[in-house]
């Protein structure tokens, strides 16, 4: 594209803005709100068995990465079970416990609570159902891609791959084990007519997304580290 054709186009687009009064102008109070209103009073946010799942959502990314982490500088769990591939698996075993909790807690969360007769329609179950197959293909697909410590930080073990993982499901979606689990997660919300699940959901992906930015650059560090240290051997 010319220089004159991007400031023709660049002349429009602040048109259009200009003729729209800017996005800034826009008032904001009088959308239709309704729905969220209507979401939020099916909700009761005191309830002990939401407070823990919200607490079982957020714990869980935490717990793993603050332990890898800790294990990546100190080598501490590797010593004590006396190789790096003990440790990866035990500490696989306790994550998976933590999920299979944290879906528990999600559960029983959403059965204490009102289902939404918006959300009670055949469509709307057939809907979650179809999530829950694409969940479960993408979370398996992704341990089958990275095999067990792949899948259970075993990078901050010291077990590195030789080369990216960018095969399915990974040329499809980036961490596609996380978005897969949040989608079984909106599966069942849907399925049960749980308002209470759609903000849980909300809180797990929230909570993958935070994980996510610290994983992505630190996992990346441990393969520059490797790089370098292969170029000075």
């Amino acid at each position: 594209m010319s220089d004159s054709d991007t400031a023709a186009a660049g002349d429009k687009h602040s048109e259009l803005l200009d003729c729209c009064g800017g996005l800034n102008n826009i008032d904001y109070s009088k959308m239709d709100l309704k729905w969220m209103e209507e979401l939020l009073k099916h909700i009761n946010f005191h309830d002990s068995n939401f407070c823990v799942a919200v607490i079982a959502i957020i714990f869980n990314p935490l717990f793993w990465n603050v332990v890898a982490r800790w294990e990546h500088r100190t080598r501490r769990l590797s010593k004590l079970f006396g190789s790096p591939y003990l440790a990866c698996y035990c500490l696989g075993f306790v994550i998976i416990l933590l999920n299979v909790y944290r879906s528990h807690s999600m559960t029983v969360a959403m059965k204490a609570q009102a289902r939404w007769e918006v959300m009670d329609r055949t469509d709307v179950f057939y809907t979650g159902v179809a999530l829950i197959v694409l969940g479960t293909l993408l979370v398996v697909s992704s341990f089958l891609a990275l095999g067990f410590t792949g899948t259970f930080l075993g990078d901050y073990f010291g077990i590195l791959i030789d080369e990216k993982v960018t095969g399915f499901p990974f040329n499809i979606v980036e961490n596609p084990m996380y978005w897969g689990s949040t989608a079984n997660y909106l599966g069942l919300a849907l399925i049960g007519a749980s308002p209470v699940g759609l903000v849980l959901t909300a809180i797990v992906a929230g909570a993958y997304k935070v994980a996510i930015r610290y994983e992505g650059p630190f996992t990346g560090l441990i393969y520059q580290e490797r790089s370098q240290h292969r170029k000075h051997e």
